[in-house]
């Protein structure tokens, strides 16, 4: 059976060089003949790159083929943008890369596209690890076979336009008139996170904040065999409040170019969003040896390769007295010989052959930052007002980290933060009280109540310069918009060549121990969907004076290295006085000077007891250093070691701190089963001869009322635990 792929090539010569084109509307509108041209070339490009990947996957020497034949259109959609307008792209849109690429002097892009098939590690985005668009001359961040992930930081990229022409980030990327484009499929539109970023760029638009956001949804009917209901779209997005909808016709570059200029000017001068709904085909299958007549009839598929955006363009060029018929079909057959001959060559260039290439830009690049000398005396004076004299007197957690938040964000003009009811109420816990006085509300942001929203704007305004600090307010919340972390923020560096990156501090309320309060839901105390995240920095503070000082370091690490943090704060220390007795105030503490730092990777020893080591963080640190008094009461000599980085783990640090003890006891607060401890226990098993035993939280998940506790560890099984190990049984 003969490829529907080259079924449509041969369609297309025989078709062009008899006259036999697709019927339709004369061409219109401002596109002048040039560009016309241009866009047709980007369409014969596209066109020979699908073929070409198709072949180059045969032979084995190309490995992903989703093409993007049938969405030509998209040319002209680039052509009506300019290049310094951010663009995150659907899958389907090599057309737009290649007609932006045409914008900007010095690319080659057939060469550049040919190796990111090839997985060349020469390929000038991913460096050989994906087939994926994007370009960092072009604004264009790579995307991978992405459902709709990308749109939520498309919404934080626009916002942070607006921002960052009052408040100019140190390392700005955008103008003060780009707008930014986000294209998805006719299937990806009724994905949850799509209808979650669209209805934020429309909640933001509606209260007359900036949003300069073009959404472009490709319809071309149908996801991989499952059809889009005919008019579904349009009823969909035609009367969404905050956005306008514009429609054109793919197939046609005159209407296509007309509709979307204007579509860009509306969004460019209006500074709210847009939606450009854009009727296009899926010529051949979904990806690669996918065969659509398994799912479509014949009669089927035949009418839509009758429809070939490309037998339309030379249809439109010859009407318009810009290109005849063999002027296009020469274009066409020079294309596509070019392409073979690039080809040939690309496949010849090294691949990734060793697991230290491909891990290498999984940790992002540092980059300069301007030196700061912290805040001034003037700027604290005006900020904490009379805080500054209730900073003589020892401090719970909740504070410490609001001030350690104001110095931070006095120091660096480019921290935003965002999350839910962070500004006017200050938190669910208060951490946040006063900063949106203090810093303004574009800089302390109220989010609408959506998790991936939240993370999306924190990754979006990343790309834009701003060192974003969101909140999550309960761990158990972070589980629904986690992809946002998983498939976008972390993967960003590896898929760009570390390019493109993510920094940001997200802070989320965790753990368990709160009393009584909440149930699973608000006392959760599984992290596991953070630490199997590779690149990611999981930081936990056991303290009010260590959480001002990993949270200062947490920023500098998304500040100058570029990384994504994520700082879990133990809820039920938020609070916290005493540690052995009512009223002896000994777990509050004084703030640390701004310039007090615990550096990534390093632990902290409490005691120098040799008989047992203690190993545990949040609030096991509390715990065991209740337990810590109680065995030495017992005889037992203890210290006890706060991890403080959890992910990854500070291997070195903790080794170094265990030296001279005679046995070691984890306390885990998470679960048995893919819980923290799995790792320690393997980490002293492989690389340290002492004793060593675990004490940790039960495969159960966390009730309301008087049993809050009973899975978790406590300070009678430390004791005992540790009484065990130690050989002092009683």
């Amino acid at each position: 059976m003969m490829d529907r792929a080259q079924i449509v090539h041969e369609n297309f010569l025989r078709r062009v060089e008899s006259g036999d084109l697709p019927e339709g509307i004369e061409p219109a509108g401002p596109l002048d003949g040039v560009t016309a041209v241009a866009i047709f070339q980007s369409g014969c490009l596209t066109r020979a790159l699908d073929r070409t990947s198709r072949a180059m996957q045969s032979k084995g020497q190309g490995f992903y083929t989703i093409g993007s034949s049938g969405h030509e259109g998209m040319a002209a959609v680039a052509a009506a943008l300019r290049p310094t307008d951010m663009a995150f792209l659907h899958y389907r849109d090599a057309a737009f890369q290649i007609q932006r690429a045409a914008q900007v002097p010095g690319q080659t892009i057939t060469w550049d596209m040919l190796l990111s098939f090839a997985c060349s590690v020469d390929d000038p985005i991913s460096g050989g690890r994906h087939k994926v668009l994007g370009s960092k001359a072009l604004t264009i961040p790579p995307q991978t076979s992405t459902i709709a992930s990308h749109l939520p930081k498309a919404v934080g990229a626009a916002y942070s336009i607006g921002l960052a022409k009052r408040q100019p980030p140190e390392h700005k990327q955008l103008p003060d008139d780009a707008i930014v484009m986000c294209s998805f499929g006719d299937a990806s539109a009724n994905h949850s996170t799509a209808q979650g970023a669209i209805n934020t760029s429309g909640w933001t638009a509606y209260q007359n904040i900036p949003m300069p956001l073009l959404w472009v949804c490709e319809d071309n009917g149908i996801g991989i065999s499952t059809k889009t209901p005919t008019g579904w779209i349009a009823a969909n997005f035609q009367a969404r409040p905050g956005i306008k909808y514009f429609h054109c016709d793919g197939t046609d570059m005159y209407d296509t170019f007309r509709v979307a200029q204007e579509a860009a000017d509306y969004v460019r001068a209006r500074r709210k969003p847009a939606i450009l709904h854009i009727r296009t085909i899926r010529l051949y299958g979904h990806a690669g040896a996918d065969v659509p007549t398994t799912y479509l009839s014949k009669t089927e598929v035949e009418a839509e390769e009758a429809n070939d955006p490309l037998l339309h363009s030379v249809r439109l060029l010859e009407a318009a007295g810009t290109l005849d018929r063999a002027a296009a079909l020469a274009i066409y057959n020079q294309t596509g010989d070019r392409v073979e001959r690039i080809a040939a060559e690309a496949c010849t260039r090294s691949r990734l052959d060793n697991a230290a290439d491909v891990m290498a830009s999984i940790i992002p690049p540092k980059r300069d930052c301007a030196p700061s000398n912290g805040p001034s005396a003037e700027g604290r004076a005006a900020a904490f007002g009379g805080d500054l004299k209730a900073m003589d007197q020892p401090q719970i957690m909740s504070r410490l980290i609001n001030w350690t938040l104001t110095d931070l964000m006095l120091t660096h003009g480019e921290i935003a933060m965002m999350g839910e009811d962070i500004g006017k109420k200050g938190g669910v816990y208060g951490v946040t009280q006063k900063l949106a006085a203090r810093f303004g509300r574009a800089r302390v942001i109220d989010t609408l109540l959506d998790e991936q929203s939240i993370l999306g704007l924190g990754l979006g305004m990343a790309q834009n310069g701003f060192l974003p600090i969101p909140e999550i307010q309960f761990l158990a919340y972070y589980h629904n918009a986690e992809d946002q972390i998983r498939g976008e923020g972390a993967t960003l560096p590896f898929f760009s060549n570390g390019q493109y990156t993510n920094p940001m501090v997200l802070r989320i309320a965790g753990l368990g121990y709160q009393k009584g309060f909440g149930g699973h839901f608000h006392n959760d105390n599984s992290f596991a969907a953070i630490r199997d995240v590779p690149g990611i920095i999981l930081a936990c503070p056991s303290n009010g004076a260590d959480a001002a000082r990993m949270l200062r370091e947490a920023v500098r690490l998304a500040r100058e290295e570029q990384r994504l943090v994520i700082f879990l704060e133990p809820i039920a220390l938020y609070p916290m006085r005493d540690l052995h007795e009512q009223g002896d105030g000994l777990w509050m503490k004084h703030y640390p000077d701004p310039s007090e730092r615990i550096a990534f990777g390093k632990v902290t020893t409490h005691g120098g007891g040799q008989d047992l080591a203690i190993v545990t963080y949040g609030n096991g640190t509390y715990l065991s250093m209740q337990a810590q008094k109680r065995l030495k009461a017992a005889g037992i000599a203890a210290r006890v070691i706060d991890l403080n980085w959890l992910s990854p783990l500070p291997e070195t640090s903790l080794l170094e701190a265990v030296k001279g003890c005679m046995n070691v006891l984890i306390v885990d607060e998470t679960r048995k089963t893919g819980g923290l401890a799995e790792a320690l226990m393997a980490l002293f098993t492989e690389k340290s001869a002492i004793p060593h035993a675990r004490l940790v939280a039960q495969d159960s998940f966390i009730p309301t009322g008087p049993a809050y506790a009973t899975t978790m560890p406590s300070v009678d099984g430390i004791v005992q635990a540790g009484r065990n190990l130690v050989g002092e049984k009683s």
